[in-house]
């Protein structure tokens, strides 16, 4: 197949660019920067808003992934969130457009969302079906609501698209835990080796995450199936607590002891790390109900194994998502 991805020159782009490439596919990236490169794809140029020479890349492909959008990882201020909120909803609406303006369409649009759409929760798991859409939960800071409000919009842009000859999925996405610089996986194993592994603000909120090698297998089987149309999670069937999370991080990497931070310090460390605490204090519950129930099986269902198994691709030197898609 042609695959457009949209936004690919991040850590996740690059990663089901080698994953998709690997499997005979052919793979253009949209990316805002010229001079990028991404190994196994061809870059086309793009504003992720406005129409221009990448629409030519759109008609005629078999299907496009949209990722584009600002990173989350930044301080939460006023202009950062509208700037998380633009890139999003503008990019998909830009895409939207292009494949309603195809002369040929691509089949299907697998448009990237967040598992952060969901309610704080740690007494009740989300799957698609079930899962409460959070917002202005009670005991919780109150702008945590805008990231909720960003993944509504995100999705609503995608769904409100003139496209009927397209089938369209939301990629509701947990933490994708990969090596490589710039994803989760690496500040996560940076932090616990320099001993700072330990729980935040009690280690009581869950934390849903998938293995690389599980996401590209799981986007793979969501180009080719068309009985997929609307949200899927992406994420490990068993979440569990940060505490047990960092400890299988501190067992997988060798560490003995990882310095617990309350909430006031994990404030002070991401104003250091010019990040925003609710990426490790929101408590994300999510399962995979729509890949279990079409019989997706994990490759690393539990964090202990998935941990052992991406430690071992640090130390060896070892990027993406381990082998290809289905690998």
């Amino acid at each position: 197949m042609k695959i457009v991805i949209a936004g690919g020159t991040g850590h996740l782009g690059r990663l089901l660019a080698r994953s998709l490439s690997g499997a005979g596919h052919l793979v253009v990236v949209l990316s805002r920067q010229p001079d990028a490169q991404v190994p196994g794809a061809r870059l086309v140029h793009w504003d992720g808003r406005t129409a221009g020479a990448w629409a030519a890349e759109i008609d005629g492909a078999d299907a496009v992934v949209n990722l584009a959008g600002r990173t989350v990882n930044c301080r939460y201020t006023d202009a950062n969130l509208r700037e998380m909120m633009n890139s999003r909803v503008d990019s998909a609406s830009a895409v939207g457009a292009m494949i309603a303006g195809a002369a040929r369409p691509p089949r299907v649009w697998l448009q990237m969302s967040t598992a952060t759409i969901y309610a704080h929760s740690h007494d009740r798991a989300n799957d698609e079906a079930t899962g409460v859409i959070g917002g202005s939960e009670h005991g919780v800071p109150a702008y945590w609501a805008y990231s909720v409000d960003i993944a509504r919009n995100w999705e609503r842009a995608q769904t409100d698209a003139p496209t009927p000859d397209t089938r369209r999925v939301a990629l509701r996405t947990s933490m994708v835990m990969a090596p490589g610089r710039g994803g989760a996986f690496d500040m996560l194993l940076r932090l616990t080796r320099c001993g700072l592994g330990g729980p935040v603000g009690g280690g009581r909120q869950y934390m849903s995450w998938i293995h690389g090698r599980d996401f590209a297998r799981a986007v793979d089987l969501l180009l080719a199936d068309d009985t997929f149309a609307g949200p899927v999670n992406l994420a490990a069937p068993n979440p569990l607590p940060l505490r047990a999370f960092m400890a299988g991080l501190r067992g997988a990497a060798g560490v003995r002891l990882g310095l617990p931070a309350t909430r006031w310090m994990a404030e002070i460390g991401a104003f250091a790390l010019r990040s925003d605490t609710e990426l490790l204090l929101k408590s994300r519950r999510v399962v995979p109900g729509r890949l279990l129930r079409a019989g997706f099986v994990f490759d690393f269902p539990t964090w202990p194994g998935a941990a052992e198994d991406l430690v071992a691709r640090v130390r060896d030197g070892a990027g993406g998502t381990g082998g290809t898609a289905g690998a």
